[in-house]
C-alpha cells in the first residue's frame, strides 16, 4: 500500500480536524445574524462509506497487468476508497455530491508513479489504451478540475503524483530550485528551509496542494505581491507527452516565440503531465511580521491599498476586509481575558469617540519582510498612507493570530454543512478603477440570488492580491440550503460569477476553471480566445485523453441565460433556526 497521503474522503482536511466554536463566544450569535443558523444544533454527519453506491472499474485485465507491472502491485489501485478519493476536488458542490451519494463516475484505477519514467510509461499505455488520463496532485481543488465527465466511457487512470515530493536540486548562486511536481507546500518549505531558502508561496491550500497542481491551475498564494503569482515563480518545467517530454529551461526571459511556459501553466492537465518545475526561490527573510490595521469602512481601506501599491513599499501581504468580513474574524477569535479582553474594549471606546461607526471598520493585515532596516522602512511607509486614510495600526498581534489560523478556514465549510448550510467562496481581479463597481454589483447580485431562493443569505469579502493596475476581490458566500442544495447553490454561484463579468472583472483570479468556471469562458477571453484556446487542445491531444472537458466546457452561458436562472430559482423550504442566546 502506498504511504501518499489524503484528506478524507468526505470533506477537508485530515480525519479528526475540524472546526470547533465552543471556544468563540461571539460565533454562535454572529452565524444566527447572518444566515438564520443556529450553529448549536446538533449535526448530520456525513454517510458511512459502505452506504455509497460506487461502480465497478471498467478496466481491461492488460491494461491493469500493464500498469502494475509499471508501478509495482502496492501503487496500483483499483478498491472502492483510493477511488472514491481521487473522484472529486473539494469544491463545495464536490461535498454536496459525495454526502448525498451521487458520484456519476470514479476513476476506475489510481496509480502512483515513483519517478518520470514511470510517468511516461503510464501515459504511453494509457494513449495505447485509448484510456483517459487525470494527474492529481493533492485533491484540493474546488473548480471542478478532478472530475471525470459523468458520461466518460473509456477507462479512466487517475495518475497520482504523491511519491515525487523531493527538491532536487538548489542552484544557490541563481536563487533556482528544480522540485518534483507532486511536492505538497508543507514538502517544500521544509526541504527548502533546512538550507535556508523559501518559495514564499502560500495559498489557502497550503498543507494539501502541490506545486504541479500550483501551475497546472495558476495558483497565486497569500505573499504573491511581493513573491508573485505562481506564473512568475515557475521559470522551467518538465512535462511528460505521448512519446516525448516537454523540457522548458529556467532562463530569466526569452524571444523565442508564443510562450509555451504560458501555456501550460494554468493548462490543467489538457496537454500533459507536469512531472518536475524549477522556481525561483529566495533566502529566508531576517525579519517577517504581519501587522494589523483598522480602516474607519471599506471605501478607506480600498484608496490606501490603492496608494500603497503605488509607493515605494513593497509589503509581502496586502489584505483588508470589507465590514461584514471583519465582523467574521472577530467572531471566530478565542474568548479574551484579563489585559487582552481590557485592551480591546479600551480600543473600541475610542474608536468611537472619533465617531467610527463600528459596524463600518475593516480589519486589514499588511506582511513585512526583509532586513530589519528595510522592514522599519517600509512600515513607516505604510504607517503614514493608513494614517493619510484614517486607518489605525493595532501591532503585531492579530497578524500572529491571522499567521496561525491561514490554513485553517476551509474546516469551516464541513462544519457548516453537517449543519445543513453551504460556504463557498469565488475570486475575481479588476483594475483598481472598477474595484468598487465589482464590489457593489457582486454584493447586489448576491443578495438579489437569496431573495430569488427565499433565504436569509451572507456575502463578504476582502482584498486579496495588490497590483499596479488593480487587485484581488475574494469572495465568500454562505445560505442555509434546502432539499436541493446544488440547485439552489447554482443559482448563487452563477449570480455571482456573471456579476463579475458584467462589472468588468475576470472569472477567476487564482482558483482555475476546471468545469465550475468554464460558462463563462467565451465572455471572459472572447469568442476568439475560446476557438484559439480549443485549437490548441484539439491539436496537443486529438483523442482527448488528456483531462477532458476542463477549461473550455461544453455549456457556455450568457447574461440572459443566467438572469433566467434567477428567475426560475428553486425556492427553499427550511425550517426557522432557534434564536441564538
Amino acid at each position: 500500500m502506498t504511504d501518499v497521503k489524503h484528506m478524507k474522503w468526505w470533506g477537508w482536511g485530515l480525519e479528526g480536524v475540524g472546526f470547533h466554536f465552543e471556544d468563540k463566544p461571539d460565533f454562535v450569535p454572529f452565524v444566527q445574524k447572518a444566515v438564520a443558523l443556529d450553529v448549536r444544533t446538533p449535526p448530520v454527519p456525513p454517510l458511512d462509506f459502505d452506504q455509497l453506491t460506487i461502480a465497478p472499474p471498467r478496466l481491461s485485465p492488460s491494461f491493469e497487468t500493464t500498469l502494475v507491472a509499471i508501478v509495482g502491485e502496492e501503487n496500483a489501485h483499483t478498491d472502492d476508497l483510493v477511488r472514491v478519493v481521487h473522484t472529486y476536488g473539494k469544491s463545495i458542490r464536490d461535498l454536496l455530491r459525495i454526502r448525498r451519494n451521487e458520484i456519476a463516475r470514479v476513476p476506475d484505477i489510481v496509480v502512483y508513479p515513483a519517478d518520470e519514467w514511470d510517468v511516461q510509461q503510464i501515459v504511453d499505455a494509457a494513449v495505447a489504451e485509448g484510456a483517459v488520463i487525470i494527474p492529481f496532485g493533492g485533491g484540493s481543488n474546488i473548480a471542478g478540475s478532478l472530475e471525470s465527465l459523468p458520461d466518460e466511457t473509456r477507462t479512466i487512470v487517475s495518475l497520482d503524483l504523491g511519491r515525487l515530493d523531493r527538491v532536487l536540486e538548489i542552484d544557490e548562486g541563481s536563487g533556482l530550485a528544480r522540485i518534483q511536481a507532486g511536492a505538497q507546500g508543507p514538502d517544500i518549505e521544509e526541504q527548502l528551509g533546512a538550507k535556508g531558502w523559501t518559495l514564499g508561496h502560500f495559498p489557502d491550500s497550503f498543507t494539501h496542494s502541490t506545486l504541479g497542481g500550483w501551475v497546472a491551475t495558476r495558483s497565486s498564494g497569500m505573499q504573491s505581491d511581493k513573491y508573485g503569482d505562481i506564473a512568475d515563480i515557475a521559470r522551467g518545467l518538465r512535462m511528460v507527452r505521448p512519446g516525448t517530454i516537454v523540457e522548458l529551461r529556467p532562463l530569466p526571459s526569452t524571444s523565442t516565440g508564443p510562450s509555451v511556459r504560458e501555456m501550460i501553466i494554468g493548462s490543467e492537465g489538457r496537454l500533459g503531465v507536469i512531472t518536475e518545475v524549477t522556481v525561483q526561490v529566495h533566502r529566508v527573510p531576517e525579519v517577517r511580521e504581519v501587522q494589523a490595521y483598522f480602516f474607519p469602512n471599506w471605501k478607506a481601506g480600498l484608496a490606501a491599498m490603492h496608494e500603497i501599491s503605488e509607493s515605494d513599499a513593497s509589503p509581502s501581504i496586502t489584505r483588508v476586509s470589507d465590514a461584514r468580513e471583519s465582523g467574521f474574524s472577530l467572531a471566530t477569535r478565542k474568548a479574551s481575558k484579563g489585559i487582552s479582553g481590557a485592551a480591546q474594549g479600551v480600543l473600541m471606546s475610542v474608536l468611537k469617540r472619533r465617531g467610527w461607526v463600528l459596524e463600518d471598520m475593516c480589519l486589514s493585515f499588511i506582511g513585512y519582510e526583509g532586513s530589519a532596516s528595510h522592514v522599519s522602512y517600509e512600515k513607516k511607509l505604510v504607517g503614514a498612507i493608513v494614517k493619510k486614510h484614517g486607518g489605525l495600526g493595532v501591532g503585531k498581534g492579530p497578524g500572529a493570530l491571522y499567521d496561525q489560523k491561514k490554513f485553517d478556514t476551509p474546516y469551516l465549510r464541513d462544519f457548516l454543512l453537517d449543519r445543513g448550510a453551504a460556504a463557498d467562496v469565488s475570486e475575481t481581479a479588476a483594475p483598481w478603477s472598477k474595484l468598487q463597481e465589482v464590489y457593489d454589483t457582486t454584493v447586489a447580485a448576491a443578495n438579489k440570488a437569496y431573495d430569488a431562493l427565499g433565504v436569509h443569505g451572507w456575502i463578504m469579502c476582502h482584498l486579496s492580491h495588490s497590483y499596479h493596475s488593480g487587485a484581488c476581490l475574494y469572495f465568500t458566500f454562505a445560505f442555509v440550503h434546502g432539499d436541493d442544495p446544488i440547485a439552489q447553490y447554482e443559482v448563487v454561484k452563477y449570480s455571482i460569477q456573471q456579476a463579475f463579468q458584467d462589472a468588468g472583472g475576470t472569472l477567476s483570479h487564482h482558483h482555475g476553471v476546471g468545469v465550475e468556471h468554464s460558462p463563462w469562458m467565451a465572455q471572459d477571453i472572447s469568442e476568439g480566445g475560446v476557438a484559439l484556446m480549443q485549437g490548441l487542445f484539439d491539436s496537443a491531444d486529438p483523442q482527448h485523453l488528456f483531462n477532458p472537458g476542463k477549461v473550455l466546457g461544453t455549456l457556455q452561458v450568457t447574461a440572459d441565460d443566467v438572469a433566467e436562472i434567477v428567475a426560475n430559482a428553486p425556492r427553499a423550504s427550511v425550517p426557522a433556526a432557534a434564536p441564538a442566546p
